[in-house]
């Protein structure tokens, strides 16, 4: 009962959003910077913007989170260092947005000089993912039953060669849930980029990681929040949120498969 009454929500707010928004979206809404004071014209720069961040979080999230996952569950025997590192990084994924905001601000604008930048808003965005791919990994490597690792050790291979060919290929599927994950909560992320690299009002594409950029979260807050023309930039921000909600779910919906096509052939072998 409660799955139907959650589902029912769901369909609820994209519904919602969907109904106030689908008469904004064009392929000019979707091609063209805003201008006019952000009453007319697109979103692309936003878009494009998103996507720097999201690719260059995830650069810095994946790999640093999976092989603290791998080294946490396959290298550290259960002891109070393992507990310990479990529950930072519990507590590290509860902590508020806006802290992580602080926190990139303090360190990658100020004090390693970074200035407000796709560099910087990149590593603070990561640093919000780490707990999820870590957790998620681990939880991803836990499901890999021991038989295996052990017949690995019997045929006489190491402890990396385990891990790489055995364990990773099975856990992979599961992983890539983890990475699907902490995808959707960077990309909807306002408070962070607020402090480290969103810029108001930029209608150019960036040239390089030291740019700013605008970001469809922000520009999304501003335009539902800006004290003047209401009436025309609120359909924009439903129509925004629209098209944040859309990347949101294809990048869900293709992850899925791949992660379903992946399983298939894991299966298979």
């Amino acid at each position: 009962m409660m799955s139907f009454v959650v589902v029912a929500i769901l369909v609820i707010i994209l519904g919602f959003i969907a109904i106030r928004g689908i008469g904004v979206i064009s392929w000019e809404f979707l091609t063209t910077a805003p201008k006019e004071g952000m009453t007319k014209g697109g979103i692309f720069p936003a878009i494009v913007g998103t996507g720097c961040l999201v690719i260059g979080s995830m650069v810095f999230a994946f790999p640093v989170g999976i092989l603290s996952g791998i080294y946490i569950h396959e290298y550290l025997s259960e002891n109070w260092l393992k507990k310990f590192l479990r529950m930072m990084t519990n507590n590290l994924a509860g902590v508020p947005s806006i802290v992580f905001g602080l926190f990139g601000m303090a360190l990658f604008v100020n004090y390693l000089k970074f200035g407000d930048s796709i560099l910087a808003g990149s590593l603070t965005l990561g640093i919000l993912a780490l707990p999820v791919v870590i957790r998620l990994t681990e939880e991803a490597l836990k499901a890999v039953p021991d038989g295996l690792r052990l017949g690995s050790y019997a045929l006489g291979a190491s402890k990396i060669q385990t891990i790489q060919k055995v364990v990773l290929p099975v856990a992979f599927p599961n992983i890539l849930t983890g990475l699907i994950l902490s995808i959707g909560r960077v990309s909807g992320e306002t408070a962070p980029i607020l402090f480290t690299v969103a810029a108001y009002f930029l209608p150019r594409l960036p040239e390089s990681i030291s740019d700013q950029v605008m970001a469809l979260p922000y520009h999304l807050y501003v335009l539902a929040t800006s004290g003047t023309n209401m009436e025309e930039t609120r359909p924009m921000a439903y129509g925004t949120a629209l098209v944040l909600v859309s990347i949101v779910l294809i990048i869900n919906l293709s992850a899925s498969l791949l992660r379903r096509q992946i399983h298939k052939k894991t299966k298979m072998h």
